[in-house]
């Protein structure tokens, strides 16, 4: 089962709303992770033009980062109807981050997890 306190934090943050355009939004999709230290960071993904929005994750990341913790026991992301595993440009940032966060427990589903080493096989900053 995913672990409680990160799906509570990443829907406490859920939920859409415009910026200066109603086409531009943020917080379709939140995510938190858990530290091996036992912090809880998160974030929401921003909806931009011109390819400058980011996910949600790399928003929970940046917030793990400005706490000088790099390694990512446990990351969840939710949108409404559920559960979204990374990206490729997530998971290339949690592996560039700390090459220990192939060990990461990624949420798939509220019942699967599995490593991001096992979704992002031969890592080019391993090899």
């Amino acid at each position: 089962m995913v672990d409680k306190l990160l799906m509570q934090e990443a829907s406490r943050l859920l939920g859409q709303f415009s910026l200066s355009q109603d086409w531009l939004t943020a917080g379709s999709v939140s995510a938190a992770l858990l530290t091996p230290s036992g912090h809880v960071y998160s974030g929401i993904c921003l909806e931009l033009a011109c390819g400058i929005g980011l996910c949600a994750e790399h928003a929970a990341i940046a917030d793990m980062l400005k706490a000088r913790e790099t390694v990512i026991e446990s990351i969840v992301a939710l949108r409404a109807d559920g559960i979204v595993p990374p990206c490729g440009r997530c998971r290339e940032l949690m592996m560039q981050v700390d090459c220990a966060n192939r060990h990461t427990r990624v949420w798939l589903s509220d019942s699967q997890a599995i490593t991001l080493g096992e979704l992002l096989p031969q890592s080019w900053m391993e090899l």
